[in-house]
């Protein structure tokens, strides 16, 4: 086990809250004005996975430009209103192989990103698409 990671949210005003994690340089503003928490949860698995995809594709010495990656997600109607389906479309740019590509999201999805692993967890179906783009453009 590690260090414990230590955060702390602060009401603002209204229904705002600043959220800020101990050593982290920025801060995020959650609630009204700002982005709702599972919206938050939502982006954190992209960020996730987008992290990963990019260190395994250099790992593997493929030539990657760049990348974007979407997702969206559907949740419960009932409380607690959690994710039941995501999905994370990939677009990698430069002339990466399609094979190795899908080997590093695969990677990710399967061993590397714990933000997925949490939603998985929680029963929520993930899937992904794959686009692979020649160049940035």
């Amino acid at each position: 086990m590690g260090e414990p990671i230590k955060g702390r949210v602060e009401w603002f005003r209204d229904y705002q809250f600043i959220g800020r994690i101990e050593g982290d340089k920025c801060s995020v503003i959650l609630g009204e004005g700002g982005i709702s928490p599972m919206r938050l949860l939502l982006l954190s698995v992209a960020g996730c996975t987008a992290y990963d995809v990019v260190a395994i594709l250099k790992k593997m010495r493929e030539p990657i430009e760049g990348l974007e990656v979407e997702i969206s997600g559907e949740r419960r109607e009932e409380h607690p209103q959690v994710y039941t389906r995501v999905h994370i479309h990939y677009r990698i740019y430069g002339r990466v192989r399609e094979e190795k590509a899908r080997r590093a999201i695969e990677l990710s999805q399967d061993k590397y990103c714990s933000a997925s692993a949490h939603m998985k967890l929680s029963g929520a179906e993930l899937t992904y698409s794959l686009e692979v783009v020649p160049g940035k453009g």
